[in-house]
């Protein structure tokens, strides 16, 4: 089957090299030369394992191509994907902007010449693929489709795995025609019974947002709760183990830390809410989880602030890790871009190092000095922050870096290591909750 995606950032780029992998005849469109460009020389813009051997394969097998003509990517296409950022609003509202995929769906209504399927593959707010429909049918009242809703539940560093292997695939259709031909896409899937959930354009829009939000309730609620424990003397780490261990809760997204970040919770919590407040009907609890997301990265500034004595003037301080989780060179809503620029803005001296994520860092905290070796960073530092939880960090030299530091303070705002451990090691020991 041929199949356009149009954009080639994470969603698209990841999505129309596993739909080749499963052996459709893929075209991926991007109005950025210089990036299909370098997608042609085999350059590939993100950090995500394992997708660079897999876009050569597929490129080399002749099922992906890129191009940055959407009327050659169309030409005989049975379904269009919509895969373009979707970043809040630059107004700072909280509402999802749309821009993108409206301006797409104008071009692709232009180019329909017979029977295709348009599909959001983008995480959108509830109505967006009605909105889609309106465009196309405006731009070209001839026109010959349907719309699609076809969220994708992809975690950065594991993407592929994903796609591949997912726990669902969620459809949205209001035709069987449309959904004859997403079975027939999601074929190879039936060979390890994936199950697949059909239903309205709507509730499937709105399921991406649901998931994400719930998460992010979850990662806030243990937040929340490591500060009470640090109140009490309890043991958070502990806590999550004895909740999670009850299948009704569940392990997964009960590690306190800094906050979520990423391209996915904080826009989607917050799009969700708004939605939500439109149709007067408020999400509380998701309300909640964003305001103690802002909390809990604000507590960590005021734990840094505290364990250097009340004031970080005049303190050097090493970062391992910048991105807001490992595994990926992805900095929006990057813990650091809130805890490291306040530090800094009371006089702290900050040398960090990330595995992957420093080259999209410097084009957001130029003010930081990077080092490409873990423990040179930790030279003359008063205290050492373990931002992200990358696995190089989670067997480091102790005593190297305990020679090479000024002070003692190992702070670690992902609870990696053993407080016993680090101990033992001359070091005193900060983690969240514990």
């Amino acid at each position: 089957m041929k199949i356009a995606v149009i954009g080639t950032g994470y969603v698209g780029l990841v999505s129309g090299t596993c739909f080749s992998e499963f052996g459709h005849d893929i075209v991926c469109v991007d109005k950025d030369e210089k990036k299909i460009q370098a997608l042609k020389n085999g350059k590939i813009p993100i950090y995500e394992p394992g997708l660079d051997e897999l876009v050569k394969s597929n490129v080399d097998a002749k099922r992906l191509s890129f191009t940055t003509d959407i009327g050659e990517a169309m030409e005989d296409a049975e379904a269009v994907f919509i895969a373009v950022g979707t970043p809040t609003s630059r107004r700072g509202d909280g509402y999802a902007d749309l821009s993108y995929v409206y301006s797409a769906a104008k071009e692709i209504a232009s180019h329909i010449k017979k029977y295709v399927v348009v599909v959001d593959k983008s995480t959108v707010p509830v109505g967006t693929a009605r909105e889609v429909k309106r465009i196309i049918l405006e731009e070209n009242p001839q026109a010959k489709f349907d719309v699609a809703s076809n969220p994708e539940f992809l975690r950065e560093g594991a993407a592929i795995d994903d796609f591949m292997r997912p726990d669902r695939v969620v459809i949205g259709v209001e035709t069987k025609e449309a959904e004859e031909v997403l079975r027939q896409i999601y074929k190879p899937l039936y060979l390890i019974e994936t199950p697949m959930v059909v239903t309205n354009l709507e509730t499937a829009e709105l399921i991406k947002y649901a998931s994400n939000a719930f998460l992010a309730v979850k990662i806030s609620y243990i937040n929340d709760l490591s500060g009470l424990c640090e109140k009490v003397g309890a043991d958070v780490v502990a806590l999550a183990k004895g909740m999670g261990l009850d299948n009704r809760i569940g392990k997964k997204f009960l590690h306190a830390g800094p906050g979520y970040g990423g391209s996915c919770f904080p826009k989607d919590t917050l799009a969700l809410s708004k939605t939500a407040e439109e149709h007067g009907n408020p999400l509380q609890i998701v309300e909640a989880a964003i305001e103690i997301n802002f909390a809990q990265k604000a507590r960590m500034i005021e734990k840094v602030r505290y364990i250097l004595g009340g004031s970080e003037a005049g303190k050097n301080i090493a970062c391992l890790g910048l991105t807001f989780k490992p595994e990926t060179d992805d900095m929006r809503e990057a813990q650091s871009l809130t805890i490291l620029p306040a530090l800094i803005e009371k006089g702290a001296n900050v040398t960090a190092h990330d595995p992957h994520g420093m080259e999209e860092a410097k084009k957001v905290m130029p003010e930081i000095k990077y080092t490409e070796d873990a423990y040179k960073a930790c030279e003359n530092a008063d205290a050492v922050i373990l931002m992200t939880e990358w696995n190089e960090y989670r067997a480091l030299d102790l005593p190297r870096i305990k020679k090479a530091m000024k002070g003692d303070a190992f702070i670690d705002l992902r609870n990696v290591y053993d407080p016993k451990t680090i101990a033992e090691n001359g070091f005193r020991y900060f983690g969240v909750g514990r």
